[in-house]
């Protein structure tokens, strides 16, 4: 006696679906492989960085001061004066930034001169440093009168990361929903009460990470600073935490990089290297602070 077969479900796997899943998988395999390609050489780049360093790196080296013509000792007054630069730059251009992205994302109108701003501020972003560099030069060391200073290369490297850090902002506010916005003003609040309370507060995690990440660009220049502000060579106290004045030049981790690979003979090759590394953990330091603190801003966040 013939049986009939079993009702075939709805939910059966089809052919459609199985080549869906294959498109899938190979789909996941393409992009994984396109992250490892970008991911692993920089681990190796990394890994033999430090194993070069090796000999040379150490806290005594981060502490010391050049000895013996810069073929000796360590790299103490390149790491302040670094933390100078970084430091007053971010103090310029981060306020100037974060109000010129709220004035032009809640306040300007639609026409061609806000367009205009806003397309000259997106030029700004790629224009290479060497020209900040000129442009430092003759505005703040020679019309401004600052000479070669810390204020000149500062103001030069914040002009520099001013226009990412209008960017970064305004994409941060214009990541807060409108209606947030718009159930502010019809309670009758005013459009600075309703930045102040409800869209800087929900958009401060990317604001604050695009200024951090701004500190590795500000830290890794050469050009900006050479022509405004660094030095070859400025003699400071060990563990001295205030060795420049802000209208002196002051040593910077990446021109003394530069100096040690170029301009100083007979020089430790492992030298050179633990320079690249401490300028680089600096950096990654800094980013890495920067992912935690947007990672807890955002678990903080209500939507």
């Amino acid at each position: 006696m013939a049986t009939e077969a079993p009702p075939r479900s709805r939910f059966a796997r089809t052919a459609f679906g199985a080549r869906n899943e294959r498109t899938e998988k190979l789909a996941g395999a393409v992009f994984g492989l396109m992250s490892a390609a970008m991911v692993v050489p920089l681990v190796a780049i990394v890994v033999y960085l430090f194993w070069l360093a090796w000999p040379s790196l150490g806290w005594e080296f981060i502490v010391d001061v050049p000895r013996r013509g810069m073929t000796e000792g360590g790299i103490w007054p390149a790491f302040v004066g670094t933390l100078y630069l970084v430091g007053m730059s971010l103090a310029v251009s981060a306020p100037i930034g974060v109000l010129a992205a709220v004035y032009l994302n809640e306040y300007a109108k639609d026409n061609w001169f806000n367009r205009v701003v806003n397309l000259a501020v997106i030029n700004l972003a790629g224009v290479p440093s060497i020209v900040h560099a000129l442009f430092g030069l003759g505005a703040f060391v020679y019309a401004a009168r600052f000479g070669y200073s810390i204020i000149s290369a500062s103001l030069t490297l914040a002009i520099m990361t001013l226009p990412v850090i209008i960017a970064s902002t305004r994409e941060a506010l214009a990541s807060v929903p409108m209606p947030f916005r718009e159930a502010c003003w019809n309670v009758g609040a005013t459009r600075w009460q309703t930045i102040k309370a409800v869209v800087l507060p929900n958009s401060i995690s990317g604001i604050l990470t695009g200024i951090i990440l701004q500190v590795s660009r500000a830290a890794g220049e050469t050009a900006p600073i050479m022509f405004t502000g660094a030095v070859f060579f400025k003699a400071v106290s060990r563990g001295d935490l205030f060795p420049y004045a802000l209208n002196e030049q002051c040593m910077a981790l990446s021109m003394h990089l530069y100096t040690l690979s170029t301009q100083v003979p007979d020089v430790k090759e492992s030298m050179q290297y633990a320079t690249a590394v401490v300028l680089l953990g600096s950096v990654l330091l800094v980013n890495a602070a920067a992912i935690v603190l947007r990672v807890w801003l955002r678990s903080r966040k209500k939507w």
